[in-house]
């Protein structure tokens, strides 16, 4: 009616039956991969985990902590590190996942249907977008309260036991009216040397001094107090009594003791800290709320410069004595001769003198102090704003990360086709090592200026997305970048290295060998051989101007090769023993290395004027002449004990 007209029915129910392949593959690759990836996330965050505790577990042991506090302790680490978790899994599960595919052959199944690996791919893919958003969507709300909860743990069980946080050489003010010095202590034995207290009870008038060679630090059974054991010291105490000679004043006390046991106030209970500068951190806070900070501390890090700008000003110019254009006309006198400071100075009086180097030091000292003060605020505060923007990137990065992973896992399990967690293993932790370092490097680089913010941040993600989108294109190309024996060919070719040739006996021959017709093609070869090997001198060495500037193609030894390989290859079908044994001692003769060092001419050319390449490749053709020269006399002499052998046959 509109000039529309109806899709033939073969072409919807091609359609259709396309459309049902395509869903049955995704449910497929979908049931494979999230069964995997759920495991390889838990592997992934206890790894993870336990790697986190071992930087804190100084904090935990010996502390008393209740199984209640362990387990927030757990819980929360577990959260903060989930972001960190979902790359590594989806890393490894695409990697097994792939793998299993390519090994058990599956794989190729589903591309000889005519259906590529992206298209195979496809519903992986969304669902790493969607796992990618889910992380984003909790490093922004779940995990900023995560880490206050798991930072305030921290500081809390910091806190707790005071006896295993005592420094050496440092007073301790940790203790409530008592400063610890201790010269050195051994925590296997829990001991402490070289022990001096400051007690105060109620003034410094009042203050105790106790010195002992050692001592003991343990909590009470209560965890109210703490008890002190103190071995070979001496105490001094300022006392004022009025209980002795009629309130007589009694300068101090000094008491010497073998062994004292001293009660202190102190609450060992497990106490949560105050989280009001724990949130304050980049870590702690959600995309918003970073947004939102970085505007207050850019506008605070402005007003202190204009206000050093604005007492720089005051300073030169606010003296209300004199103006600024006798400050200028001053400068210009100087300038020209007219006013000699020294000689003014020298005819006042020494008090006077005294007087303007007392005030100009003093005034010089309180504008260094209060400009440092001033750079260390504004440092401070450009240091907090660099942290806000690199969180906020770090959320963005995180999240790009599991896509990334996913493709470098996908197409190197297509293209290695090797399952299980063996290799997959391995490569994974290799990218997962190579992302953290340059990620880590990044993130230092940039937190102390030397980088600039979104390269420190984005130094990983320039590195891996181009090797991503290099191993899917070759994953998607069926590209043998990773086979093994390729690479070793090609440096078996490289550096002239000698391939044995390996001819069997076969156990069925469908077609023997033509004898008459190979005996008279090797006598053909052979002749063809010796006259080659007189015509082109292969002893010699070639004139450098031919071999660099004016080579002429020689195709006579890539014609007579192929027809010699022909000729091995019809003979290995035979049964005689001797015939294989003659075989296995053919030379494989390289056909073009001993002519040319490139197929193109400006290519031969470059490595001539590059001196030391040139010498060296030239250098390597005259080895491959005097090789084929050799190769040729043997080749030869192989041809006339086969031609004996087949003429006895």
């Amino acid at each position: 009616m509109f000039g529309c007209h109806k899709m033939p029915k073969t072409r919807k129910v091609r359609l259709f039956k396309n459309f049902d392949i395509f869903k049955k593959l995704d449910i497929f690759m979908l049931r494979q991969f999230v069964t995997l990836f759920a495991g390889t996330f838990f592997i992934s965050l206890f790894v993870l985990m336990m790697q986190f505790l071992w930087r804190y577990v100084d904090e935990l042991i010996g502390k008393g902590l209740s199984m209640e506090v362990l387990a927030q302790f757990f819980w929360y680490m577990g959260l903060m590190m989930v972001p960190q978790a979902l790359p590594l899994a989806i890393l490894l599960a695409s990697l097994i996942t792939l793998g299993n595919l390519g090994e058990s052959s599956e794989l190729t199944a589903i591309k000889a249907s005519g259906i590529s690996l992206l298209k195979c791919l496809r519903g992986l893919i969304v669902f790493s977008c969607f796992i990618a958003g889910c992380s984003f969507i909790f490093q922004n709300n779940i995990g900023p309260q995560a880490n206050i909860q798991l930072r305030q743990l921290l500081l809390s069980m910091k806190q707790k036991s005071p006896e295993l946080e005592i420094p050496e050489e440092i007073f301790y003010g940790g203790i409530p009216n008592c400063n610890l010095y201790v010269q050195h202590k051994d925590l296997d034995k829990g001991m402490l040397y070289g022990i001096m207290i400051y007690r105060m009870t109620q003034s410094f008038e009042d203050a105790a001094i106790i010195l002992a060679d050692s001592g003991r630090l343990q909590s009470t059974a209560d965890k109210m107090h703490l008890k002190l054991t103190l071995y070979s010291g001496e105490w001094f105490e300022n006392m004022r009594s009025q209980e002795l000679a009629g309130g007589a004043n009694v300068p101090y006390r000094r008491e010497s003791f073998m062994t004292k046991v001293i009660l202190l106030d102190f609450d060992s209970g497990f106490n949560l800290a105050e989280a009001s500068g724990i949130a304050q951190m980049a870590q702690a806070q959600s995309l918003p709320q970073l947004v939102e900070h970085i505007d207050s501390v850019h506008r605070v890090g402005d007003s202190i410069g204009r206000r050093v700008a604005e007492d720089i000003r005051a300073v030169s110019f606010a003296t209300p004595q004199i103006s600024k254009g006798d400050s200028i006309n001053a400068v210009k006198r100087v300038e020209k001769g007219k006013v000699d400071f020294d000689t003014l100075y020298m005819h006042l009086t020494p008090e006077k003198q005294r007087d303007i180097l007392q005030r100009a030091n003093s005034r010089i000292q309180m504008n260094t102090m209060d400009t440092e003060f001033r750079g260390l605020a504004a440092q401070e505060y450009n240091q907090r704003e660099r942290e806000y923007k690199i969180e906020i990137l770090n959320k963005f990065v995180l999240s790009l990360t599991c896509i990334i992973f996913f493709f470098i896992g996908a197409s190197l399990g297509a293209i290695i086709r090797k399952g299980g967690l063996g290799v997959p293993v391995i490569i994974s932790v290799l990218v997962f090592i190579l992302f953290y370092i340059l990620d880590n490097t990044g993130y230092r680089m940039a937190r102390q200026g030397s980088w600039t913010i979104w390269f420190g941040k984005g130094l990983a993600m320039m590195v891996l997305a181009p090797l991503a989108a290099f191993v899917t294109y070759k994953a998607n190309k069926d590209s043998v970048v990773f086979n093994m024996d390729a690479y070793r060919l090609f440096f078996i070719r490289l550096l002239g290295m000698r391939q044995k040739r390996n001819v069997a006996s076969k156990e069925v021959i469908i077609h023997d060998p033509d004898y008459r017709f190979d005996a008279e093609r090797l006598a053909v070869i052979s002749r063809e051989l010796s006259n080659y090997s007189e015509q082109h001198h292969l002893v010699r060495l070639p004139n450098p101007i031919n071999v660099f500037f004016r080579y002429q193609p020689d195709r006579e030894m890539e014609r007579i090769v192929p027809e010699l390989e022909t000729v091995l290859e019809d003979l290995g079908n035979t049964r005689d023993r001797y015939i294989l044994s003659y075989l296995n001692q053919y030379p494989v003769v390289s056909e073009r290395a001993h002519t040319r060092l490139f197929n193109r001419q400006w290519l031969n050319a470059a490595s001539a004027v590059l001196l030391p390449v040139g010498i060296v490749l030239y250098i390597r053709m005259c080895r491959f002449r005097l090789r084929l020269y050799r190769d040729l006399k043997q080749i030869t002499r192989l041809n006339d004990k086969m031609i004996q052998r087949i003429n006895e046959m």
